[in-house]
């Protein structure tokens, strides 16, 4: 069907972008000139960078992956099938955003604090990203297309 391409399309183009932007970030940061980050001295900073990072991490990676689930079984799948795969693109879409924060914030953290705890934290929501590779087997199985 040419709506699964379509959508399978866009989740691939973005779920890419979202692999592309954090690496982006690492070879900027890496390449920069600045041998340690601006506020690495600044321990009330890297404090609070580090417990924002953090807070961030340990709430967007459950609710990204938690969240998905639910509205797929309360909304998604009680509509039709064009309905249905532009409700599973807009919230495969908003789980990728969700994940893509902590993962931003941690790189932050991490090149201007200096921090391994962002480093981590950014590791921590690629990782989760890993669930959510969009593929046609995974979307057919999700809204109970049959092949």
């Amino acid at each position: 069907m040419e709506e699964i391409k379509k959508t399978l399309h866009t989740l691939k183009f973005w779920f890419g972008a979202f692999w592309i932007v954090p690496l982006i970030m690492v070879v900027i940061g890496e390449l920069s000139d600045g041998s340690t980050g601006p506020w690495a001295h600044n321990v009330s900073m890297v404090y609070g960078m580090e417990t924002i990072t953090i807070l961030l991490t340990c709430a967007s990676v459950p609710v990204a992956l938690k969240l998905f689930a639910w509205v797929l079984q309360k909304k998604i799948d009680k509509v039709d099938l064009l309905e249905a795969l532009r409700l599973y693109e807009r919230w495969s879409l908003i789980r990728l955003l969700l994940l893509f924060i902590p993962v931003v914030m941690g790189l932050l953290t991490y090149y201007t604090c200096m921090s391994t705890t962002g480093l981590l934290c950014a590791a921590i929501g690629l990782t989760a990203s890993l669930f959510c590779v969009p593929t046609e087997k995974r979307l057919r199985t999700e809204l109970y297309i049959e092949a």
